[in-house]
């Protein structure tokens, strides 16, 4: 085991081994190998290419260079293509701070059967007033950042269930083609986790309707790994335990606090509302942003 293997339990080594091709022996090898891509790409700004970093994207697909590389690359590319989404990234960010506040998303303390992080996002919580849907993903993905930090993470990977009740016609109409897929592009085709499964719970017939839009954007994968419950929640358990999960699931847990992971992220500054500079940049694209102009997705 090296010292990039630290921060694994031994049944997670063995996993990273029989799932993801995961070789102790070879891995500065294999990390090296991505790193030599970089060069092929000078169209994009590489941010980091650290050794911890790079291993992320390698787990993220089972140790396969050429598809680790493109997912390094596309992960950067979609920061430099939209670059508005990562100004003032950070939890104390207006829109991103209320977002996490109202659980977008939300994380619970349980992991799964899987050793999977479960993050939970309650759809209806939305207050189209405060924020806008780009902050809800801003703050999806700054939440992943900080949890994709977690070695076991990378390699057992995340649920997430979407609670649809109560959310309205009105609120499903501001989920356009272009914001979703947005949402999809940064989440599926840009970034190195590994999601086993999305399940929705009681969505009405009109978010049934979107799914069918956003359906051709979806890798095959990706489609295999998506569960429409509806309200009956025991095909819910069937997958994840009802034992770790909150009332809102029919599990035995007691209701969700929406504040969990934002107190988390946000610590004292979860209570505090004072206006700031929204300006600034917590991530170093301001030097990108002069050499490089949109490009179209490569897929």
């Amino acid at each position: 085991m090296t010292h990039l293997q630290a921060g694994l339990s031994p049944e997670t080594l063995e996993k990273a081994r029989l799932e993801l091709n995961e070789n102790p022996d070879t891995l500065h090898q294999d990390i090296q190998e991505v790193r030599d891509m970089v060069i092929t790409r000078p169209d994009i700004g590489f941010l980091r290419t650290d050794d911890a970093f790079i291993l992320r994207f390698l787990r993220a697909r089972k140790f396969h260079h050429f598809e680790a590389f493109r997912l390094l690359a596309q992960y950067f590319e979609y920061r430099q293509q939209n670059l508005d989404m990562f100004k003032s990234f950070k939890a104390t960010d207006p829109g991103i701070k209320q977002a996490l506040k109202d659980g977008f998303p939300g994380g619970l303390a349980n992991l799964d059967h899987y050793g999977r992080k479960i993050l939970v996002l309650f759809a209806a919580n939305w207050d189209q007033s405060r924020y806008t849907l780009v902050d809800i993903l801003r703050a999806i993905l700054l939440s992943l950042e900080a949890m994709i930090e977690d070695p076991e993470l990378q390699v057992n990977g995340f649920v997430l269930i979407i609670d649809w009740s109560n959310f309205t016609f009105k609120q499903a109409s501001k989920l356009t083609p272009s914001m979703l897929r947005l949402a999809i592009e940064g989440l599926q085709d840009s970034f190195p986790a590994r999601f086993g499964g999305i399940h929705f719970v009681n969505q009405p017939w009109y978010i049934h309707a979107l799914y069918t839009v956003i359906r051709p954007f979806l890798k095959e994968k990706t489609r295999k790994r998506i569960f429409l419950h509806g309200n009956n929640l025991n095909s819910l358990h069937q997958l994840i335990h009802p034992e770790i999960l909150p009332s809102e699931f029919g599990g035995m847990l007691p209701p969700y606090d929406m504040g969990t992971w934002a107190r988390t992220l946000l610590d004292h500054e979860y209570d505090d509302d004072s206006e700031y500079n929204v300006d600034s940049y917590s991530m170093p694209v301001k030097e990108v942003e002069k050499e490089l102009s949109p490009k179209s997705m490569k897929r």
